[in-house]
């Protein structure tokens, strides 16, 4: 028996990404793997329907588990309270429970500074992670106060820390600390518990990067005091299920930095 077995998960940006090695490459996949090892049903949500569909061909074959693929896109121009419910009823009308909500999904013009930044660009951050950081939350409330569920949002040094050239993606991922930190208080007293973490992780899209621009890559992207970058699965989706599970749920409203000692703060 797993921690979540027989319990279902909802992650968003759950879609299979890999390393040259074969290993799980982003961190959304890297949070499904860990809590497919702990027997949880899964619900991914994601805009590519054939990386949902491959994280869910190989999940269930490699761990047993069902897994629900579900397209949504959180975007500007329209009806995304209906992408989102959709999500929502379809995980209700096969798995019948919300047991956890990860909220990892995120899209943002990375190296545009303010200066420079269209309204399109503020806009695809703020959809894509705020907006749809709020409408899962809202939308999975109910089904989560049944269970006294658990909620982890995903936010970012890049807010922490003011990084350049990451003005929208910062506004997003501090305005979703803000709101952790709200439903902490109100969803408090029905047993849910929402929190916040800050990867720092190896992912194909970094591999990708070294590889195409590796004197920008190394200008840019600094190794932490741990002398390596996260595994996605084993030091952020593990980590993940925790905040989830039993033993945390006196944790709320907080953020946890993964970071490997870059994301220290007083």
């Amino acid at each position: 028996m797993g921690l979540f077995t027989g319990k279902t998960v909802i992650v968003t940006g759950g879609g299979k990404a890999t390393l040259k090695d074969g290993s799980a490459g982003s961190i959304g996949y890297g949070i499904d793997i860990a809590f497919a090892k702990e027997g949880a049903n899964l619900v991914i949500t994601g805009r590519n329907v054939a990386k949902l569909e491959a994280a869910k061909e190989s999940l269930e074959a490699e761990y047993g588990v069902s897994v629900l693929p579900v397209a949504a896109d959180v975007s500007a121009g329209q009806d995304n309270e209906a992408v989102v419910q959709n999500v929502i009823d379809q995980a209700i009308a096969k798995f019948g429970r919300i047991d956890a909500l990860v909220n990892n999904a995120q899209a943002s013009a990375s190296g545009v500074t303010i200066a420079d930044h269209t309204m399109d660009q503020f806009d695809l951050a703020i959809y894509s992670g705020l907006y749809a950081t709020f409408l899962y939350m809202q939308k999975a409330y109910p089904h989560l106060k049944e269970t006294r569920g658990s909620v982890v949002n995903f936010a970012s040094g890049a807010g922490l820390f003011g990084n350049y050239g990451q003005c929208s993606y910062a506004a997003a991922k501090e305005g979703i600390r803000g709101l952790t930190r709200v439903a902490a208080n109100e969803w408090g007293a029905d047993g849910v518990n929402v929190n916040i973490v800050c990867p720092l992780a190896w992912t194909a899209q970094l591999e990708n990067f070294q590889a195409a621009y590796p004197e920008a890559f190394a200008a840019n992207v600094h190794m932490p005091p741990a002398g390596h970058y996260g595994d996605v699965e084993r030091e952020i989706g593990r980590v993940v299920v925790q905040l989830c599970g039993p033993d945390f749920k006196y944790m709320n409203g907080e953020t946890v930095t993964l970071e490997g000692g870059m994301g220290q703060r007083p």
